[in-house]
């Protein structure tokens, strides 16, 4: 790393400074300068390099995760014709869970939906329905799973929200 000088080089105050020692400092100054922009220029550039090196290589070991849980979907459907439906479904049903293994693994969980209150930040509601035995604005039914990583939303739950003023009631005293 370069070093930048701590001081200029004195120079007079008084305006009958000699012009070759302005000129000098000026210099001295100036190399300061593009030495220091260089570095910082280097610097910029290698740590965007690293970190798109960082992002290729978990994005490598995600894919590497991923592969096994796309065999056994491909295993599945080879041997389709040999196995009963039953087996079938327990095959699918353990690379489902082999994959929200991997997906919890990376920080990737499930946005919690059902006989929750409707929360527009995780969840999207898709249509309204009628329980009286619920209460207002609770999710009645999740039509797609959301996911999030922390606070950050991936991909918010699509639902059916409770709204039982949506719907007037039975009249019953006529």
């Amino acid at each position: 790393m370069i070093e930048v000088s701590k001081s200029p080089p004195p120079v007079a105050e008084s305006p009958s400074a000699d012009p070759a020692l302005l000129q000098t400092a000026l210099a001295a100054q100036k190399d300061d300068y593009l030495r220091l922009a260089a570095d910082f220029d280097n610097f910029r550039k290698r740590t965007r390099r690293d970190s798109e090196q960082q992002a290729a290589a978990e994005k490598e070991s995600f894919i590497q995760n991923l592969l096994p849980i796309l065999d056994n979907l491909e295993r599945a459907l080879a041997c389709e014709g040999a196995t009963s439906s039953a087996q079938l479904h327990q095959g699918v049903e353990m690379t489902v869970k082999q994959l929200g293994g991997l997906l919890q693994r990376h920080g990737i969980e499930p946005v919690a939906a059902l006989g929750l209150p409707f929360d527009p930040h995780r969840h999207e509601a898709v249509a309204v329905g009628h329980d009286p035995r619920q209460p207002d604005h609770i999710v009645l039914e999740v039509v797609q799973r959301g996911y999030c990583r922390g606070d950050k939303v991936f991909r918010p739950a699509k639902v059916i929200v409770n709204d039982p003023g949506q719907f007037p009631e039975p009249d019953r005293g006529r």
